[in-house]
């Protein structure tokens, strides 16, 4: 069953009825969804993914709670560190970085360092030099709303290539990573995964390179509009496929969530802005919002996630008869169109003035959202 919006957030919205668009987050439940993840996979670290929802209240929660904390760039590192966030706690995940930042990453202590190709290696050896490494091998993301491509990780022949002149390059080939793509629905996508990183142990192994470390990525869902397996089935399909592979000698296994952990907290209110019609006898009407793609909803690009939505008037559901309609931001861009082929069913009395909300809105929105775009600000936000 699909989690409602938390009465802390309704009571917030009632009471404090603030401008829109704007973004509200329940700090409880990033707590939840943390705690509810370290119990269920007890033998993984847990590097949240910052980039999904960089807030400090969110990030204070996660490092009280002993998290780490996976950094996208050294801008985010630096946040970390600004909130006291000790550097072995952190990593360099992205496998594009300037070497100027790496050599900063190095200097404020970072360990851990994440590349997927010779041209990467070689900066982090002249910048970082000593540090452990892990490589990223290319995953197809099948079962995952929104997959990622093949700008990250290469094939396994060169993962194992790359890891050998790791070690070649005085660095310690410390690990391999994988992504099964994000909002996976599909937990057993990573039997398949790591199945493949097996192969990839066993024949560094033969090389002279133990490997210790298996970064297994994001992928942990949000609730949006379909319903998703439970924390604890994906916990425990990576266990079983874990022990089928590795048998006893489980390796070190680290874990990067963001949405899993900070969408279903957060809520986007935004306001409609017009109701129209494109032809006298078109059953479809047009709702324009205050918020779209450049709003902090690109993730609604190709329809690819589906968020729950709610009608609101006067702080109430807005309920009655409905009919089909398509969902538009308020630019003056083409694009900023965010769902006509998967129509969403409004009230037929739906009016400018009533709102919108967004649920499970709380990752990959906020910091998506651009600045100054037909002069309209980035999307206000609340953590309660």
């Amino acid at each position: 069953m699909l989690p409602p919006m938390t009465p802390k957030i309704s009571r917030f919205l009632t009471e404090s009825a603030p401008d829109t668009p704007c973004l509200v987050v329940d700090c409880d439940v990033v707590a939840a969804n943390y705690d509810r993840l370290a119990a269920a996979l007890p033998l993984t670290r847990i590097y949240y993914a910052v980039k999904a929802n960089p807030a400090a209240p969110v990030l204070k929660i996660l490092r009280d709670r002993g998290a780490r904390f996976d950094s996208a760039s050294i801008h985010e590192i630096k946040q970390c560190q600004a909130l006291g966030i000790e550097s072995d706690r952190l990593s360099f995940g992205s496998t594009i970085k300037k070497e100027r930042d790496i050599a900063a990453a190095h200097q404020i202590g970072v360990p851990l360092y994440a590349f997927d190709s010779r041209g990467e290696l070689e900066k982090i050896a002249r910048a970082a030099p000593g540090r452990q490494v892990f490589c990223r091998f290319f995953m197809e993301g099948a079962g995952a709303d929104w997959p990622l491509s093949r700008k990250f990780g290469c094939d396994l022949d060169m993962a194992a290539d790359l890891l050998v002149q790791a070690r070649d390059l005085g660095l310690d080939p410390y690990g391999v990573s994988f992504h099964v793509g994000s909002q996976q629905t599909d937990p057993g996508q990573w039997d398949l995964a790591l199945g493949r990183t097996k192969m990839l142990f066993t024949a560094l192994a033969g090389r002279g390179i133990d490997l210790r470390m298996i970064n297994l990525g994001g992928g942990f869902p949000a609730r949006y509009r379909a319903d998703v397996p439970d924390v604890d089935d994906y916990a425990q399909s990576i266990m079983t496929a874990v022990t089928r592979h590795f048998g006893n000698r489980i390796p070190q296994m680290i874990i990067e969530p963001g949405r899993g952990i900070a969408g279903d907290a957060g809520v986007i209110e935004a306001e409609v802005v017009l109701v129209s019609q494109k032809g006298y006898d078109d059953p479809i009407r047009w709702v324009f919002l205050d918020v779209g793609k450049f709003g902090g909803l690109p993730e609604t690009m190709d329809e690819a996630i589906k968020y729950r939505i709610e009608p609101i008037r006067a702080g109430a559901a807005l309920e009655g008869d409905t009919g089909p309609c398509i969902l538009a931001g308020p630019t003056c861009d083409e694009v900023d169109v965010l769902y006509e082929h998967h129509p969403y069913d409004l009230p037929l009395d739906l009016q400018p003035g009533d709102r919108v909300r967004f649920l499970a809105a709380g990752a990959y929105t906020s910091t998506y959202a651009s600045i100054g775009f037909n002069g309209f600000p980035p999307l206000t936000e609340h953590y309660i």
